[in-house]
Parts: structure tokens; C-alpha cells; sequence
């Protein structure tokens, strides 16, 4: 068909245009950058610059993506062209206007009833992981001989069904991101192959095999089951829980429980650590690679905006000292570049991860003990119990009680200490 030479030209025209390349992470909606504009003149140009330089971009990670002016934040909405989105500052702190958001500080729920000190405080638990049929799927599994298997997603769970009845005894209103070992995504590894094919293409992997041979398959991570099922647990779980976090359960507070581990070698043959420690993560420290995916750059944003470091890192503290003191683990110590310190106390790292980045509630994300330390494991095979039993050398409470009855004095020392002091006297 010969086209009448107005619309030829416009075909042309059109065809000149390039297309808006959207980089995005796995399974990642596109940004709707519309949603930024709730957030000008929430910020003034020096707070902005130091959570960009000190929390959430370090070394420079941001440049190219992110300019900062006198009055604005020149922002790249997509690279391949580039496009813009400019964010502009406050004058100064008197002029910052409010940012929208579900969830309220400690202080802001002004003075408790006695006793309560919890009280009006929406808490959102999220136990890490899965657990049950899908535990050594993610890798969260091991077991020695025909002991009691270690399976992380199991543990988090039993953890957080004992904080409900605490937390709800000092007046929080407490929900479950999960509350069984069942996912909360509808998706299933068998659903998302297409999506795996697609992930290792962007990775240089054209003709994958379909499935693997075993754990110890040396080429296990370059096959669409693999990719399907990491896609599955990693992903997609995540990104469903988030969802419903933030347009469902909207708290004040999410708390995300996890147990920590160390390589262990041969998953057939797993091997013992020597060592055993505690740490909790803050979201920040986005890599300059992170920060040229697109979602990763938007959600950044939002985390910053929102304000949500300040009130992470002051729940935080107060856990860390809670939990350590329970726990007398030391603090584990990061060496890669994918974390730094996000204050003075050496329990606290950040780091960019799905869950404390999609989550728009302040998160208290919870890594104690080693799982595959000699005695984690022997605290694991001694199950629940009242009182406290011989282990390792030391009379010790239940693994699972320890662990709960620490977070309950963490979030009821912080949440009395500071809506005492936001009271006017």
C-alpha cells in the first residue's frame, strides 16, 4: 500500500523518534514518575545531598543519573534517551512542606496508655522466607544426618506467631505479611519461565538447558528451572508482599525476621562455621550498577523522600542493643562493597535490598545468629522449650523465645522511651 505523502511523512517522523528504552530489574513494574511530584519542595537541597552522598548513593554511585542543583535534583527517567524529572528543594527547613505517607513516627502517636506502650502502633511481621516443601528450594535448608532439618523460613514463622500475642499484649495492632509456609504470590516457578528465558538473555545466556541435574549441577544457575524458581522465591514473592504492605496492610512499622548463615560448603554434605554473629540492615548504599536500573532508581527516591532512614535507624538502635544483650552475639562485619555503616553503632549496615526498598513503611530488618554455627544447630535441635537447657557449655532459653522476647523489649523500649519524650511537659 502507497501511503498519501502527508501520512508518509508522518510514518517517517515517527519512525525517527527513538523509543524510551525502560531498563528494569526482574520482574519490575515501570516506574510511574507522576508519583514524585507529591514529594517538591518536601526536602531542602543540603538534606537531600547528604542522604544521596552519606546513605543512599555512596562514592559518587549517583552521577550521571542524579544532578543536584542550587534549587532542584535533575533526575533521568530513562537513559536510552534520557528524559528528565526535576525535583525541586524547599528554600529552607521552614519552608518544607509535608511528604505523603501511610505510616507515622513514634512520636507522632502521641502519649500511651500505662502499660501500653505499644498502643495505636500498626506492626506488619514479615518472616523471611518460605519454609515448608519450598525451604530447600531457596536454599534456606540444610541437614545433618537424620537430625531435625535447619530451615530458615520455618524458624522466621515460629518466631513471629509468638510475637503476635507479646506485641498485642502492650497495645500494638499486629498483622502477618505471611502466616504459613504457603507464598503469598500467585506465581509459581512454572509460571515464570518465559520470564527466565528473558532474565538469562539479558545476561548473555541464549540457549539455556531447560532443567538441572541436582544441587551440585556446576551450571545449575544458567538454567531456566533455576532462573524460574530464583524468579519465584526471590522475586516475586518479595515484590507480592510489598504490595500488600503498602496498599493493604499500610503500618507503621514492618519488622522482617531472618536467621543468618555462612556458606556451608556441599548442600549434600553441609559444613559447621565457627563463626556466630548479629547484624541489621538499613536500605541504602545503592551501587552505581543498581542505580541505572530505572525501578531501582525510582524506588531509591521514594525511600529518600519519604524519611523513612531517620526513623529506621532509630528503631534500629534501640533493637540492636535489645538483641545483642539477649543474644551476646558480636556484630558481623561487612567486607564487599555492597554495605556501610549507617551510624556509630557497629550493629547497623546498609544495604540495598527488595524487601527494605519496596517496603514504604519504616523496616527493621533482623539478621541474628548463624545458622550453620555448631551451636545455632544444636539450639535448633532442641526445638521450644520453657525455662532454659544445657547447651553448649551455657544454660540457654529457647532459640525461638530468646529471639521474640528480644525484639518485644526493642520495640517496647524504643516506642515508650520516645513517646514519653514527644509528650510536651
Amino acid at each position: 500500500m502507497i501511503l498519501p505523502r502527508p501520512l508518509l511523512l508522518l510514518a517517517l517522523l515517527i519512525a525517527a523518534v527513538p523509543a524510551f528504552a525502560q531498563r528494569l530489574s526482574a520482574l519490575a513494574p515501570q516506574p510511574d514518575w507522576s508519583q514524585l511530584e507529591a514529594f517538591q519542595e518536601t526536602i531542602t537541597h543540603d538534606e537531600f545531598l547528604r542522604l544521596l552522598d552519606h546513605v543512599y548513593a555512596p562514592n559518587g554511585a549517583a552521577k550521571g543519573v542524579i544532578d543536584v542543583e542550587a534549587d532542584a535534583a535533575v533526575i533521568k527517567k530513562t537513559l536510552t534517551p534520557p528524559t528528565e524529572f526535576r525535583l525541586l528543594f524547599a528554600r529552607d527547613i521552614a519552608s518544607v512542606k509535608a511528604a505523603p505517607r501511610f505510616w507515622r513516627t513514634a512520636a507522632e502517636l502521641g502519649a500511651p496508655p500505662e502499660g501500653q506502650p505499644l498502643a495505636g502502633l500498626k506492626i506488619a511481621l514479615d518472616p523471611g522466607h518460605l519454609g515448608g516443601k519450598w525451604a530447600q528450594m531457596e536454599e534456606r535448608f540444610y541437614q545433618i544426618g537424620e537430625s531435625r532439618p535447619v530451615t530458615e523460613g520455618d524458624m522466621t514463622l515460629r518466631v513471629a506467631k509468638m510475637l503476635v500475642p507479646k506485641l498485642q499484649a502492650l497495645g500494638a495492632q499486629v498483622s502477618m505479611v505471611r502466616d504459613s509456609t504457603e507464598p503469598v504470590t500467585n506465581e509459581r516457578p512454572e509460571t515464570l519461565r518465559d520470564a527466565a528465558r528473558e532474565e538469562l538473555a539479558k545476561e548473555g545466556v541464549t540457549s539455556p538447558r531447560e532443567t538441572y541435574n541436582g544441587m551440585n549441577d556446576p551450571g545449575r544457575g544458567e538454567t531456566v528451572q533455576s532462573k524460574s524458581e530464583l524468579l519465584f522465591y526471590r522475586i516475586s514473592e518479595i515484590r507480592k508482599r510489598a504490595d500488600l504492605v503498602n496498599t493493604q496492610l499500610k503500618p507503621d512499622l514492618v519488622v522482617c525476621l531472618h536467621f543468618n548463615a555462612e556458606g556451608w560448603g556441599d548442600p549434600l554434605h553441609p559444613d559447621f562455621v565457627p563463626r556466630n554473629h548479629l547484624h541489621l540492615i538499613v536500605n541504602g548504599c545503592y551501587s552505581a550498577g543498581e542505580l541505572h536500573f530505572d525501578d531501582q532508581r525510582f524506588e531509591m527516591l521514594q525511600k529518600l523522600l519519604s524519611g523513612t532512614f531517620v526513623e529506621d535507624l532509630a528503631v534500629s538502635d534501640q533493637m540492636a542493643g535489645a538483641v545483642s544483650a539477649a543474644t551476646k552475639l558480636p556484630p558481623y562485619a561487612y567486607t564487599t562493597g555492597n554495605a556501610i555503616r549507617a551510624a556509630e553503632n557497629p550493629y547497623i549496615w546498609a544495604r540495598n535490598l527488595l524487601a527494605n526498598r519496596l517496603y514504604h513503611a519504616p523496616v527493621v530488618f533482623l539478621e541474628p545468629y548463624v545458622m550453620n554455627s555448631e551451636i545455632i544447630w544444636e539450639r535448633v535441635q532442641a526445638g521450644d522449650y520453657e525455662g532454659e537447657q544445657m547447651l553448649g557449655g551455657e544454660p540457654r532459653p529457647s532459640i525461638f523465645r530468646e529471639y521474640a522476647d528480644a525484639v518485644v523489649e526493642g520495640l517496647r523500649d524504643y516506642y515508650a522511651k520516645t513517646r514519653a519524650a514527644a509528650v510536651p511537659k
